[in-house]
């Protein structure tokens, strides 16, 4: 059976603590870098531009229709065979653009949601008041659907802390990659389950402040 979970806990907290800090790291950096790019492909969507609208449609739809850790191999292997110049650059950063091409698909729907959400006949009113479509967006419509996103945006991090576990495969230092270094220690089932139980506990208190969220935004309505 070997030592118990809070004997392996307390001797090596330290490389969990690591582990969840670097999870923590990946995951803020792809969704906010994912929201930036993200939203610039919800409006390319949204654009009356057939062309454009279809190709950032096709993008969206690739990175939402296929694994993250496929898309994490094709980063690791093929960027730096297309790109040579880019083989000193540290491997750790291959596997971030794919996190946040992968988030950055997600969140374009959550901004195209969001956005379309926005009764049509305020985007009416606004124009008839004598906005512009780039006044009526900023002024109009992206407070309303601010209320919508948001929240989403929250959800895809809470998603996005578990997709990072994938990471680990390229030895990139996340929560479970602390596994694979508790194996050189002849630990198996242990640090499984408390790298379960703290994965489990950033989601409950994230889930926890987004309905805090929530509520307060729904009081400000």
């Amino acid at each position: 059976m070997g030592p118990s979970l809070i004997d392996v806990l307390i001797e090596y907290w330290p490389i969990f603590l690591k582990g969840t800090l670097g999870t923590l790291r990946f995951a803020f950096i792809a969704v906010f870098f994912g929201s930036i790019l993200g939203a610039f492909v919800a409006f390319a969507r949204l654009s009356k531009n057939a062309i454009l609208s279809r190709c950032a449609s096709i993008y969206a739809d690739i990175l939402r229709g296929t694994p993250l850790l496929v898309q994490m191999y094709i980063a690791y292997f093929f960027i730096p065979i297309v790109f040579p110049v880019l083989n000193k650059v540290d491997k750790e950063v291959y596997v971030l653009i794919s996190l946040i091409l992968n988030s950055s698909a997600y969140v374009s729907e959550i901004v195209r949601s969001g956005i379309n959400s926005v009764d049509v006949g305020q985007s009416e009113a606004a124009r008839s008041l004598g906005l512009n479509a780039s006044e009526t967006m900023k002024k109009i419509i992206l407070p309303q659907a601010i209320k919508n996103i948001l929240p989403a945006l929250a959800n895809e991090y809470i998603a996005m802390i578990k997709e990072t576990s994938m990471a680990g495969t390229f030895m990139l230092y996340e929560l479970m990659y602390t596994r694979t270094i508790l194996a050189n220690k002849y630990l198996s089932w242990q640090p499984l389950l408390i790298i379960a139980g703290i994965y489990l506990l950033l989601t409950l208190v994230l889930t926890a402040l987004v309905k805090k969220l929530e509520e307060r935004l729904a009081v400000s309505d």
